[in-house]
């Protein structure tokens, strides 16, 4: 079976974006896949933070994924911190990754160009991010768009370092994208990527009356200014991109058309998706109340997820060590 490996921040509750973006696909890959899901808490201190909101934001990450539909008994799902194998392979990494490609980054000239002071954390964030990936020898990656190159650079690593210790039998695998059948959605102001920073996204836990308190102001066709104009839903980013998401396709069929023909009007079409959203939301919010109501489960849930990760994790730096003559006792 191939092995899939992917990650996410603790930013705390799922937004619809990053459940539309990652983590549905994973709910469709575990079972197809040897997958390893992980928090990666590692990440999300190259900026300013509290601890306690970091701890608070990690299991509350976890409890979405696990009332998106993940599932222990089909993947395994653990905390970065938990496995200490990911920065010991990030060490390995570094020196074989040339300085100049972690420079090339697009993410981090962005970032960087918004500092005062930049810190090596950013520089390196990449190289963390491959040794997340190979560490579990994965095959396959399921990212959005914009992580294409930070896996590219997961490819050079494995290449260079097969290179140099395991030339004859390549031991990392080069892995191989598999791009979210949901494409980038555009946040409901119309401006920028879905962001709970922005305030331009629906939590996915909120309730049917919050979430279209959010969705009724939505940016639409902006060539639409009355109910009797001809829409163009290829126009309208948001609100027909989220009825490709939640709605089923004689839906948004059905959408298209009346769109088209002006014989719904923007809202008539945002009432459709709100019930179509709350159909398949209300579940998760259930499943995720249960969760917050019984925070060990969840706490055990990761810690048997990290001895399973963590399992693997080590037979690889055995091999690496072995490999890289860093087993000096034999």
């Amino acid at each position: 079976m191939t092995r899939v490996f992917s990650g996410i921040q603790p930013s705390g509750e799922l937004h619809i974006g990053n459940y539309l973006g990652a983590v549905k696909n994973w709910v469709a890959l575990q079972g197809q896949h040897e997958s390893f899901f992980c928090i990666v808490n590692y990440h999300a201190i190259t900026v300013a933070y509290l601890p306690d909101d970091l701890r608070r934001r990690t299991r509350d990450m976890a409890i979405s994924l696990l009332a998106s539909g993940l599932d222990e008994a089909k993947c395994t799902l653990f905390v970065q911190s938990d496995v200490p194998e990911h920065t010991e392979l990030q060490w390995i990494f570094n020196t074989v990754t040339p300085l100049g490609e972690l420079e090339r980054q697009v993410q981090f000239k962005d970032k960087a160009g918004k500092q005062e002071q930049v810190m090596a954390g950013l520089l390196n964030y990449p190289v963390l991010q491959a040794a997340d990936i190979l560490l579990y020898l994965a095959d396959t990656v399921p990212v959005g768009e914009d992580q294409v190159q930070h896996l590219e650079l997961s490819r050079v690593v494995a290449r260079n370092w097969n290179a140099r210790f395991s030339p004859d039998a390549p031991y990392f695998p080069e892995p191989q994208p598999k791009l979210t059948p949901t494409r980038r959605i555009v946040g409901l102001d119309g401006q920028a990527k879905m962001s709970k920073s922005l305030g331009n996204t629906i939590g996915l836990l909120e309730t049917p009356d919050e979430m279209w308190n959010k969705l009724r102001p939505a940016i639409t066709d902006p060539a639409r200014q009355r109910k009797t104009d001809p829409g163009t839903p290829e126009n309208c980013k948001t609100v027909f991109e989220l009825h490709k998401a939640f709605s089923s396709a004689e839906t948004v069929k059905e959408v298209d058309e009346n769109c088209r023909g002006a014989k719904w009007g923007c809202i008539d079409c945002k009432k459709v998706l709100h019930a179509n959203m709350v159909a398949e939301l209300t579940p998760i919010r259930t499943r995720a109340e249960a969760l917050q109501a019984n925070p060990k489960q969840v706490d055990a849930l990761l810690a048997e997820g990290g001895r399973k990760a963590r399992a693997v994790a080590q037979e690889t730096i055995r091999t690496v060590k072995d490999k890289m003559g860093l087993d000096a006792r034999g």
